[in-house]
């Protein structure tokens, strides 16, 4: 027998009132309120209600959030990213247990809305495919909550770390979704070698693309270049990312429009999550080019930084924030890039709030969208399938 429950007094984005249905775990029917055929089981009293979130580039493998706090070690000589990975592999050694930690950051994002995640997880010849083993049996134990791509990220690099391509390789047998990179010209030094053995492991799978490109300026510009143009010439649009892309937002206006073309024309997506140290990507140049830009958390208290609150609509409010957002269709589109923009950047099937829809929402105290940036409500109610998971940030009995 299907499982069926209803819900009354919904507020959408556009204003209106609905009643609608969720018959085994999608939205079967949506009417406006006070017209259900059934009456409501669950009254949500005029609260808004909008998609789960989506949280797009995280690290379940490197994060503190729940164990000792770990103070924060600068760089000997502004941001390094060898640096930064040397002091990583110093502060996990003395952690926790990688499932302990990931389980405390994944009911962080649940408790704050977030129900489909990519997870980047290190691959390489210290840790072997030990993260990877161990994150994929966490994503198992939660499969009923969120849904989880996790890429197979080569966080020494591919060439200058040997071995790691065939330890990528076994990833994605073990069941990794997608093939990372880390800046091929700055770290491998070889942006073709380092892009050969990342789409050719790509094409052999049949699995996406998520490459990690910090580098500024035009050496980041001709590395999205490179990225897009084999993307293009593959057919792989849709299921490839650029995440990062700092060198997108230190660039002239003339050639960012170029770059927009392009990225729009093959099919590569931006992911950026707002730094507060770096240029990022122009998100409203970019959307208006036709370029797919969606966010994630990143990294959350561990060697990268001491920051982040796995909530994406503080996210929103970040971005909205640091790219000069006022008006409501600004706002809006902040929204976007932490909901719909993520679900199409990840694939996701039947994302939304529409009859056939997976029944995967959340419902706050926000008068709609514009409000919900700015203020970031707390008291939100998580829904995954139809069923509440998450209240005011906290986990509800499994």
């Amino acid at each position: 027998m299907p499982t069926t429950t209803r819900f009354t007094k919904a507020k959408l984005s556009d204003g209106s009132l609905v009643d609608f249905i969720v018959t085994d775990g999608r939205f079967s029917a949506i009417t406006p309120a006070g017209k259900a055929a059934d009456p409501a089981t669950i009254d949500l009293a005029g609260q808004l209600v909008v998609p789960a979130f989506v949280e797009g580039h995280i690290h379940l493998d490197t994060s503190f959030y729940g164990d000792a706090w770990r103070p924060h070690i600068p760089c000997t000589n502004g941001f390094d990213v060898r640096e930064r990975v040397a002091f990583q592999a110093q502060n996990l050694a003395a952690a926790a247990p990688m499932a302990e930690r990931a389980k405390n950051q994944l009911e962080l994002c649940i408790g704050n809305g977030s129900l489909s995640m990519r997870s980047h997880v290190m691959v390489d010849g210290s840790v072997g495919l030990r993260h990877v083993e161990t994150i994929l049996a966490v994503r198992e134990q939660y499969r009923d909550l969120i849904d989880i791509q996790l890429v197979a990220f080569p966080q020494s690099g591919i060439l200058s770390s040997p071995g790691t391509a065939e330890l990528l390789d076994e990833a994605l047998k073990l069941g990794c979704d997608l093939v990372g990179g880390l800046d091929p010209a700055s770290f491998d030094r070889d942006v073709k070698g380092h892009l050969d053995v990342v789409f050719a492991l790509a094409g052999k799978h049949g699995a996406g693309v998520d490459i990690h490109l910090h580098d500024g300026g035009t050496l980041g510009l001709f590395q999205v270049e490179e990225i897009a143009a084999r993307t293009k010439a593959l057919g792989m649009g849709g299921h490839v990312v650029v995440s990062h892309a700092y060198g997108l937002g230190d660039i002239p206006a003339d050639a960012l429009a170029k770059a927009g073309a392009m990225l729009a024309a093959s099919g590569v997506a931006i992911m950026t999550n707002a730094p507060g140290n770096h240029a990022f990507p122009p998100v409203a140049a970019l959307r208006q080019a036709g370029v797919t830009v969606f966010s994630g958390s990143d990294n959350i208290r561990d060697s990268w930084w001491p920051y982040g609150d796995g909530d994406m609509l503080s996210r929103a409010k970040m971005i909205g924030y640091r790219s000069g957002f006022y008006e409501d269709h600004e706002l809006e589109a902040a929204f976007d890039v932490v909901t719909y923009a993520g679900a199409k950047a990840l694939g996701l099937e039947g994302y939304g709030i529409s009859v056939g829809a997976r029944a995967d929402f959340v419902a706050m105290g926000a008068e709609h969208v514009p409000e919900a940036v700015v203020a970031v409500p707390k008291d939100r109610t998580v829904y995954r399938r139809g069923r509440a998971v998450a209240e005011s940030g906290a986990m509800l009995a499994r």
